[in-house]
């Protein structure tokens, strides 16, 4: 029996948040054996040669000049300061954690939309964002027993995740979302390479490392066009839940590659960080809000580098 568009399209983000949470998991067993540079030169020089070849294909990259726009340029600093931030803080915290703190990334870009972009916010959504943001301090526990100040680094990450969100809404249609790709990826590639002295230096790679690299950033280009698919194909309101399936898949491939189980502070954090994400949109949806500012991930955005 063929499934609806909708449920296609949520199968298909399901698919997506797979793709992202295994690099994710890829990159936290490398990152013990070379530096986040080093992760983030190999593993983007895949991605940019992936992302070049298909933009050129389909004659993204035909007008350069288009990625001279203030917001191409501030959507690519969010991403290499987040990547980076990211890269720091899955080296010391369980796969779990780290996910749970980015469930916060909806709430940001709402709120962020509501100062920056005058958009309108009723109090229900403000109390859902203190909610969640609420949820966070819990998963983080400053100043508790099983404090992780790297729980402060992932924090900051969502704030960067949420600038390039941000920033990519206001890059105008006529600019190719591979272009945007391809320069981010770019970036990313050419900043890691600056900073393999800073944290270390090179380490000689393995057969086997080289290839995982090249699997990463596989995943993180089917995680793209998996999302890119769902978000053309269903109704953002009814398939932007499925994003939160990410923390599923970061709880199951913690345990099973680092042994790692999430305690009950951490689960009662990331359910009050959920829920208030799903609040938020459910009120969005009820406002008649077509594009929900709690979109993360568009037909717009680029490949998330983290």
């Amino acid at each position: 029996m063929s499934l609806s568009p909708n449920l296609r399209a949520s199968l298909f983000i399901v698919i997506s948040m797979a793709g992202f949470t295994i690099n994710d998991a890829i990159t936290k067993t490398l990152v013990g054996s070379m530096n986040q540079g080093q992760v983030m030169l190999v593993r983007g020089l895949f991605a940019t040669l992936m992302i070049g070849a298909l933009a050129w294909s389909q004659g993204a990259l035909r007008n350069p000049r288009q990625a001279a726009h203030p917001m191409v340029a501030l959507r690519v600093t969010g991403e290499l300061v987040a990547t980076v931030l990211f890269l720091i803080a899955l080296t010391r915290m369980p796969l779990a954690n780290i996910s749970a703190v980015l469930q916060a990334l909806p709430l940001a870009v709402t709120m962020g939309a509501a100062l920056f972009f005058g958009e309108t916010v009723g109090w229900r959504r403000w109390l859902a964002i203190a909610a969640g943001f609420t949820g966070v301090m819990i998963i983080v526990r400053p100043g508790l027993e099983g404090f992780n100040a790297y729980s402060l680094v992932a924090l900051v990450c969502v704030l960067f995740c949420a600038v390039r969100d941000l920033a990519t809404k206001q890059i105008p249609d006529e600019v190719p979302s591979l272009l945007v790709s391809t320069l981010t990826s770019a970036a990313i590639t050419i900043v890691g390479a600056f900073l393999i002295p800073i944290f270390g230096g090179w380490t000689p790679m393995t057969t086997g490392e080289v290839g995982l690299l090249a699997a990463a950033a596989v995943l993180v280009l089917v995680g793209y066009q998996f999302i890119i698919m769902a978000m053309r194909l269903g109704d953002i309101s009814f398939v932007a839940p499925f994003r939160y399936t990410a923390l599923i898949w970061a709880i199951l491939l913690g345990y099973l590659i680092f042994g790692d189980i999430p305690d009950g502070v951490m689960i009662l954090g990331a359910s009050i960080v959920v829920g208030s994400g799903l609040y938020t949109l459910y009120r969005e949806r009820r406002v008649g809000r077509e594009k929900p500012a709690a979109e993360s991930t568009g037909p717009n955005m680029a490949p998330d580098g983290l």
